[in-house]
């Protein structure tokens, strides 16, 4: 048995995840366990559809087993979304991570970690810092210093980043795992742009909830599962069908509670109290509280976490449990042979969260409750309770 370990959002799964899933095969992997965002993702919204439906994808689309990465650390910065994603892979005994990247050069992203780790980095970091750089420019300068421009220009592009973070929590957590990654083709992140085959998931987004065609760049089965939950009205879900009672929720919080929330600092909590209290809408919020210094998935990760109520104090460890989202026959002997070594407990229905210490279940009581209000999200919004009432997702017909 060889485990492959990926950690993702599938906000929706396409080809680009499908082409990752099948080299990932090639190279030797026999079972593929993913670590996915629950309901909410990095950017700072809510995720295209529910995220059983969106494991359900991954399972008809070649993955095992799908594990959430509870909200805390799904909707955070990238090094806390990488440290908790790799955390969960470990306690399933996962092998080899396997992620995609622009540059597809596994040695440069260990390189340029483990360089982002050394002593000396800091004191160099600080220096471009103080010349006034945003934090993304000032790491790139300083790491071309310490290692030169070839290391440091995998910090230009969004998934080499993120790959480089990954690199960074097995090298802290001391994890034995290997790493592949795979060469990004086609459409870049984010981009709202296709070539012929490809697309980025933010273009089927756009495409989905303007009700044009995305089926040409998602596997089969993943875009009959997007049509039948658009078409039962539970996708797609709209930061805008809840502006208004987010803006609520901020305009009552005192200033101290905006201290409390996940990658505050320097100040930003004083400039989201007073933007609360002026903002109309959330795009005026986000204007009067974006600086070159905090972008916009800053600003909006914390807009989301004052309203769902994640603090900072969350996420400063790890997750504190394994929760399975789905999985098939092969998924079930990798959560077979985790048992004897996992160093979390696996939850698997409501009756599990018994036997939980007082944080998981503070974590598990927040994404219960982040889930009910996610449904409100949705043209056609979900009773309270799918959190234990969806169940698991079972895939035993496609192997």
């Amino acid at each position: 048995m060889q485990i492959a370990g990926m950690i993702c959002e599938y906000n929706p799964f396409h080809l680009g995840h499908l082409a990752l899933v099948e080299e990932t095969r090639r190279q030797g992997a026999t079972h593929i366990a993913a670590v996915m965002s629950g309901n909410y993702v990095q950017r700072g919204e809510p995720a295209l559809l529910e995220k059983r439906m969106r494991a359900k994808q991954a399972l008809r689309c070649g993955v095992d087993l799908v594990v959430e990465l509870p909200l805390p650390w799904a909707m955070s910065t990238a090094e806390t979304f990488a440290r908790g994603g790799v955390f969960l892979l470990d306690c399933l005994g996962a092998d080899v991570i396997s992620f995609g990247s622009e540059c597809g050069n596994a040695a440069l992203l260990i390189k340029a970690a483990k360089d982002l780790l050394s002593p000396e980095f800091p004191p160099l970091l600080r220096e471009e810092l103080q010349n006034g750089c945003t934090f993304a420019r000032a790491r790139e300068r300083a790491l071309a210093r310490l290692s030169g421009p070839e290391t440091a220009a995998v910090l230009q592009t969004p998934n080499n980043t993120l790959g480089v973070e990954y690199c960074k929590a097995l090298l802290s957590q001391s994890s034995p795992m290997r790493v592949f990654t795979m060469q990004r083709v086609g459409a870049s992140h984010d981009s709202f742009t296709s070539d012929a085959e490809t697309a980025s998931a933010s273009y089927i987004r756009s495409l989905a909830a303007g009700g044009m065609d995305f089926a040409p760049y998602m596997p089969v089965p993943a875009a009959e599962i997007l049509q039948a939950e658009l078409d039962a009205g539970h996708a797609p879900a709209s930061l805008e069908r809840m502006e208004r009672a987010i803006l609520a929720k901020l305009r009552t919080m005192e200033p101290e509670a905006f201290v409390c929330l996940p990658d505050i600092s320097e100040g930003l909590e004083n400039r989201l109290y007073a933007a609360a209290r002026k903002a109309a809408s959330l795009e005026e919020l986000y204007a009067l509280v974006k600086t070159k210094r905090y972008p916009l998935a800053r600003i909006r990760r914390l807009v989301l976490s004052a309203f769902l109520g994640v603090t900072n104090a969350l996420t400063q460890s790890f997750p504190p449990y394994v929760r399975i989202l789905g999985m098939n026959p092969r998924g079930a002997e990798i959560l077979h042979v985790s048992k004897m070594t996992t160093k979390r407990p696996i939850i698997a229905n409501s009756s599990d969260i018994l036997s939980l210490d007082n944080i998981a279940q503070n974590v598990i009581e927040l994404e219960s409750q982040s889930t009910d209000v996610y449904s409100l999200f949705l043209p056609n919004p979900y009773p309270c309770g799918l959190e234990w009432t969806a169940g698991i997702c079972k895939v035993w017909d496609n192997m």
